[in-house]
């Protein structure tokens, strides 16, 4: 059973957010409740990636695999194929330790593999199908960004797909603030955070978690060679995109 997320509950100065084991442990509490319509992106980045694997031999690579959330929804849909096979990347032990409680059976089925690795020090990615980057691109370092979008572009076969889920900035600063404001309200009615917590979530992030616009988002996406791009979902400040390599 999941932990509720109480860690801004805590008085005293708010160091830098780091996904280590405190976190771990609620970390699917705490994104459920911080990023809008979750559950329903996973339906949808789902379905979105079924229509892109082939019927034998498909791979799928999660970058920030985190606890294994969406392997776990695409190993489960029901027009996953028999034969396609994911791997997780993540740099946080914790979290792999969560995911591979949570993927139990598909790894022991050799279905699920999960790999430690830093996103700006990635192994060379297996040929793929479907490259997934779930609100994580946004806590990779601005000078590592292009490079590592061009690694998976590289690693994804001609018609695969980036599938690309951030928190992002737009370019009106009063519209910016208008969003950014929805959020927060978003956070206190409907997943039970205090203004407290909240101010200390944004503390600790402010340094680690770096938002793009989406031009921005978009022009490093086509600098890495993508050529058809689009936005599948948006709410507010959160986006999902989607990337294909024609």
């Amino acid at each position: 059973m999941t932990e509720q997320d109480r860690v801004f509950q805590q008085t005293g100065r708010a160091e830098d957010f780091a996904f280590d084991e405190r976190v771990a442990k609620v970390f699917d509490d705490m994104v459920s409740r911080s990023v809008p319509f979750y559950n329903e992106v996973q339906r949808i980045q789902s379905d979105l990636v079924m229509d892109f694997l082939p019927e034998v031999a498909g791979v799928v690579c999660d970058l920030g695999c985190s606890t294994g959330t969406t392997i776990e929804h695409l190993t489960k849909h029901q027009k996953c194929p028999e034969s396609a096979r994911f791997t997780g990347y993540d740099n946080s032990e914790s979290m792999l330790d969560k995911a591979r409680d949570k993927l139990s059976g598909q790894i022991a089925a050799g279905k699920v593999s999960l790999i430690t690795a830093d996103l700006s020090h990635l192994p060379q990615l297996p040929a793929c199908n479907v490259a997934i980057l779930n609100w994580t691109l946004q806590f990779v370092r601005p000078i590592g960004r292009e490079q590592l979008l061009k690694s998976v572009y590289e690693a994804l076969k001609p018609g695969g797909i980036l599938l690309l889920s951030e928190k992002i900035l737009v370019n009106d600063p009063v519209l910016n603030r208008l969003y950014i404001d929805h959020y927060l309200q978003f956070k206190v009615s409907q997943s039970s955070y205090t203004d407290i917590e909240n101010q200390r979530k944004r503390e600790a992030l402010e340094n680690v978690l770096v938002p793009y616009r989406l031009d921005e988002n978009y022009a490093l996406l086509e600098r890495a060679g993508f050529g058809r791009i689009g936005t599948y979902f948006q709410w507010f400040n959160f986006a999902c995109l989607i990337a294909v390599k024609v």
